[in-house]
């Protein structure tokens, strides 16, 4: 469990990140962290390994101030997936991927071993174990820093707008990926994005985030969709846009949007 105690940043020249933000994140869960560019969300991701140091407040992990654990040990606990993969140019997939085992101890034959399982993990061949990430395509280096990030077994993954960088399709198929291994691997992910839909589909529980990451709504797709916190939220997710209907056609019960146009065919 993830806990954020009173938690506020503050930069030089006065610039404040986020303040007295109170947040507890559950075990095994996919919790989504959404607003818009500035809102704090990724200064508080950063905060559980501790790329960011709170000005005040604290973070829990387990019970645990993490702010008493040594910064390397913490992040080789805790996997971190970015936008453009992190990758190391200069190594192949799978050196890439049993990187942190080895970091951690794992004899080079154990390490590559596990790489091989995470690759496999992820949908990668491990025919691609040998190439280089610039030979690669933009989804499968993602799969690769996914596969990566899992590599030492981590409690928690953190991952910072990991798709955003790849075409809609191709981000489609991430995101089913990422829920399917979620399903396979016991693992708490919290994951940033700007894009609601992307909240949506891939959230055990969502957190909107005004500006210095104050909590504008706190809960599950289907609860913020039919109760909105205020006007934020219902803007923010576009409430009015979703307004769906069912309309029959035939033996089938079409879906249409607010402006009367097919989304959808309801399953029986």
């Amino acid at each position: 469990m993830i806990s954020y105690e009173n938690v506020s940043k503050d930069y030089p020249g006065g610039a404040r990140a986020v303040a007295g933000v109170n947040l507890t994140i559950a075990e095994n869960s996919i919790t989504v962290f959404v607003g818009s560019s500035g809102c704090g969300k990724t200064t508080l991701l950063r905060m559980i390994n501790r790329m960011v140091d709170p000005t005040s407040g604290r973070v829990l992990l387990d019970g645990t101030d993490i702010a008493a654990q040594d910064p390397v040990k913490l992040r080789r606990s805790i996997g971190y997936v970015m936008q453009n993969g992190g990758l190391l140019p200069h190594r192949t997939v799978i050196d890439n991927v049993a990187l942190v085992p080895r970091l951690n101890g794992s004899g080079k034959k154990e390490a590559c071993r596990r790489a091989e399982e995470m690759l496999s993990l992820v949908g990668l061949d491990t025919q691609l174990a040998k190439r280089y990430p610039r030979q690669l395509s933009g989804g499968q280096q993602q799969r690769v820093g996914v596969a990566r990030a899992l590599a030492a077994n981590p409690r928690v993954l953190l991952m910072d707008e990991p798709f955003g960088a790849v075409d809609p399709v191709v981000r489609a198929e991430l995101q089913e990926e990422l829920l399917r291994i979620h399903r396979e691997i016991d693992t708490t992910i919290v994951f940033v994005t700007h894009d609601i839909d992307e909240a949506l589909k891939l959230g055990d529980r969502i957190i909107i985030f005004r500006e210095h990451g104050q909590v504008a709504q706190d809960g599950t797709g289907a609860e913020i969709l039919t109760n909105p916190a205020d006007d934020f939220v219902a803007r923010f997710v576009g409430l009015q846009e979703r307004q769906l209907r069912a309309k029959q056609v035939g033996d089938k019960t079409v879906v249409l949007d607010a402006n009367g146009r097919a989304t959808g065919v309801l399953a029986r």
